[in-house]
């Protein structure tokens, strides 16, 4: 009989904790990513990863920091491997609520006149500045693809 007292404590202690969480559930922010891009051919896997993220998980805040070799895909005109303009992925993520910025030292530095800028893009002092912004004082998760 002791046994089966404990057994009806435990259970009805676990249901109520298991109630108690629901408010907390129910409540938790989205989820945040930064996607750190660098080199030009990460940002096709990059779109696929924003895009399965974004099927799974619609709340989700993105921003996407290109510095160094990866601006490329923020300039008017540019485009990919197979001809096709970068300017219409990031449009269409960029309709989604992805935002997309870029590192104004590496435009100095390679001599790139930030007028060449999608419009969707938005101009960065640094980009390793802007994802440790993100990652410390606003809790984005870090992803590089």
């Amino acid at each position: 009989m002791h046994n089966t007292f404990l057994h009806r404590y435990f259970l009805a202690a676990l249901l109520l904790l298991s109630f108690a969480w629901l408010p907390v559930m129910a409540t938790a922010s989205p989820m945040k990513v930064v996607y750190h891009i660098s080199e030009g051919e990460q940002i096709l896997r990059a779109f696929g990863n924003i895009r399965n993220q974004l099927r799974a998980e619609p709340d989700t805040r993105i921003v996407v920091v290109a510095l160094g070799n990866g601006v490329d895909f923020l300039l008017e005109g540019e485009k990919d491997k197979n001809g096709r303009p970068f300017a219409d992925g990031v449009a269409a993520l960029s309709a989604m609520g992805v935002q997309f910025r870029v590192c104004n030292n590496t435009l100095v530095g390679m001599r790139v006149d930030p007028a060449r800028l999608l419009l969707e893009a938005k101009l960065v002092t640094s980009g390793v500045v802007e994802i440790t912004r993100l990652q410390t004082r606003e809790g984005y998760a870090y992803l590089r693809p």
